[in-house]
């Protein structure tokens, strides 16, 4: 059980750190347009990203994908700006039902790019043959996926109060927040070490 708490607290912190926001940013701007009623939705979307996260720190793992660490810290703010923008220009449109495998599918990726970003820590603290490193790494994408509900849970509480005590509408709050978001992951892409090389 001890083994079981101590994965599981590395996955709650790797998106609850406050000094690597950047997991957290993502999961505002994928959690931006829901609310509460869509809930079934979003849960499912944040565990897509969940499993691509694993994915990766699995493919990484056992050696078969591996990437330079400066391009997926480029990577992942891109892929959380993308998220943001994709709000902007839907803000307020009908329901998007249509693009749903698209949304999904995406997510799914944008997983695996994020799961890349951990996975040189991630292997560092593992140990043991191959086998053995499932189970430590079942643990943690349970504490990912447990600290990303929680995330979703305060984006949507959120939401709600804007919309309900200041009447902002859902299309204003999607405005205001993805543009928030746009302007904390800007710095980060222009101030990436891959552009001073």
């Amino acid at each position: 059980m001890s083994q079981f708490w101590i994965y599981f607290q590395i996955g709650l912190k790797h998106v609850l750190d406050i000094h690597s926001y950047d997991h957290v940013l993502f999961l505002i701007a994928l959690a931006i347009p829901f609310s509460f009623k869509d809930w079934k939705r979003l849960t499912l979307l944040v565990s897509l990203f969940t499993i691509g996260h694993t994915m990766a720190l699995l493919l990484s793992v056992f050696g078969i994908i591996a990437i330079k660490v400066n391009v997926v810290e480029l990577l992942i703010p891109i892929t959380i700006l993308i998220t943001a923008l994709y709000n902007l220009f839907t803000a307020g449109k009908s329901n998007k039902k249509e693009g749903l495998n698209l949304i999904f599918f995406v997510t799914l990726f944008f997983g695996i790019i994020h799961g890349l970003g951990f996975s040189n820590y991630f292997k560092s603290i593992l140990g043991g043959n191959a086998v053995s490193k499932l189970l430590p790494l079942s643990e943690f994408a349970l504490g990912i996926e447990a600290a990303q509900i929680v995330v979703v849970f305060i984006v949507l509480i959120l939401s709600y109060i804007v919309q309900t005590v200041f009447r902002f509408s859902k299309r204003d709050w999607a405005l205001v927040f993805s543009a928030f978001v746009i302007g904390v992951v800007l710095p980060m892409i222009i101030g990436n070490e891959i552009w001073i090389r």
